[in-house]
């Protein structure tokens, strides 16, 4: 017999034959997975594309791509078998109370590190950034000049006060379906433009043959220093914390199952033409950001306006998507702080009390970090891949409710030693880096 399945973060409501309107759409957990997958991550894409090739990247891209949908399959599977609707209740589960402030803890570094790397990349986008000593203008310098009230501090507080501000406010996260739609959409046309200019600039033999494999010469990368361009790419396909709220509110929570399956494919195939053509089109050059890339001047005004659309795309996308992470931010801590309180959308000062602090909070980091790449480094060795990997394999090892089959537990085995493995490695290099860096 099949266990009860409870619908959280919505409000108890008797059975009725209406009762389908407040179920969510397939669709809309297709858009919202995509959306939450393709967020700040695939900026750094083309950045891991140069330091591990374009073969080493594509493998990485396609296994971890695999493992997240194995690993989202662990967790739907581990909480049907048993009477928990949350990440965190699957893991109070199987390690009890210990296991699920950890993941609530990690969970909530993870969302609202990205809600940061969100903001950093729109500021660079909209208000320029300085990297090595080289200024880069944002769109509003470009169009212009150079303003006090499009600086970043002002241009980030206009876009937190009149944009994020109404989407965070949303309650369910069946509503921000439309907005995910749109959002995905924005990312494949930045994936297309780029594309276009990749592969006019290939035309026309203004690119150089991308490197294959990594340089490991003595003039090249250390081994090691491979392992900490691995886990960007781990923190692009984090999305486990919002797979519970997108399955509860479907009609037949298991279909997540499949709109996870084609939500991966998706995101790895974009992942993949983007790391290819942005690395092909800027080679040795490419950012961190790579859309600090797209601010180069070009002969064309044709060139100059579609680098402005890919910029402000992407920029768009992100505004898009940091709702969804603000969603599931916000229902860890609601959690986390009040495990015993009523429904959160039931309770409006609870609900104003934890959007408004986490709001503040992030617009304050977003402006005090300068660059993504260490936030990503930092995250994807640590935070995510916890996420992600650690802790449902970790579940499925336990194997509290008996749902695990032996070939899982071999696949959770490989999983859990590979991540601890590589995160160990990527956390030790990242350490000698920066201990070399600052003694010289």
């Amino acid at each position: 017999m099949s266990p009860a399945i409870k619908a959280p973060l919505l409000p108890n409501q008797e059975p009725s034959s209406s009762s389908s309107e407040n179920h969510g759409s397939f669709a809309g957990a297709v858009f919202n997975i995509s959306t939450c997958i393709v967020g700040a991550g695939i900026m750094a894409i083309p950045a891991a594309f140069k330091v591990l090739g374009v073969i080493p990247s594509l493998s990485i891209i396609v296994i971890i791509a695999w493992l997240s949908n194995v690993s989202a399959g662990f967790l739907m599977k581990s909480s049907l078998a048993g009477e928990s609707t949350t990440y965190a209740g699957v893991m109070k589960e199987s390690f009890g109370k210990s296991g699920a402030v950890a993941v609530t803890v990690v969970t909530m570094v993870v969302t609202f590190g990205s809600m940061i790397i969100f903001s950093i990349i729109i500021g660079d986008v909209i208000s320029g950034n300085e990297k090595d000593g080289i200024i880069h203008l944002g769109l509003l310098q470009e169009w212009f000049g150079s303003h006090w009230w499009n600086t970043r501090f002002f241009g980030l507080l206009f876009i937190f006060v009149f944009l994020f501000l109404p989407l965070v406010l949303c309650r369910r996260v069946e509503r921000l379906a439309f907005s995910s739609a749109i959002s995905f959409l924005l990312a494949l046309l930045f994936v297309v433009i780029s594309s276009v200019l990749a592969i006019i600039a290939l035309v026309q033999g203004k690119t150089k043959p991308p490197r294959l494999f990594p340089e490991l010469n003595d003039g090249g990368l250390s081994f090691f220093s491979l392992f900490t361009a691995s886990p960007v790419i781990v923190t692009a396909f984090t999305f486990h914390f919002n797979v519970h709220p997108v399955a509860f509110e479907l009609k037949d929570p298991l279909n997540v199952l499949s709109a996870t399956r084609i939500s991966v494919i998706l995101c790895a195939t974009i992942y993949s033409a983007t790391g290819l053509f942005c690395y092909l089109l800027f080679g040795d050059s490419t950012m961190t950001d790579v859309l600090m890339n797209f601010d180069q001047s070009t002969s064309s005004s044709v060139g100059s306006l579609l680098n402005d659309i890919v910029r402000l795309s992407y920029a768009i996308h992100l505004m898009l998507v940091f709702p969804l992470l603000n969603f599931s931010l916000r229902a860890n801590l609601d959690e986390l702080l009040f495990p015993m309180k009523l429904s959160l959308v039931e309770d409006n000062k609870r609900f104003f009390a934890l959007t408004f602090p986490l709001l503040i909070s992030c617009f304050l980091g977003a402006i005090a970090i300068p660059d993504i790449w260490y936030f990503f480094q930092f995250l994807g060795s640590t935070s995510t891949v916890s996420i992600a990997f650690i802790f449902p394999a970790a579940i499925v090892l336990r194997n509290v409710n008996g749902f695990s089959t032996l070939r899982e537990k071999i696949v959770a085995s490989v999983m859990l030693v590979l991540a601890v493995a590589t995160s160990i490695i990527a956390i030790s290099t990242n350490i000698y880096t920066f201990t070399a860096t600052e003694e010289t």
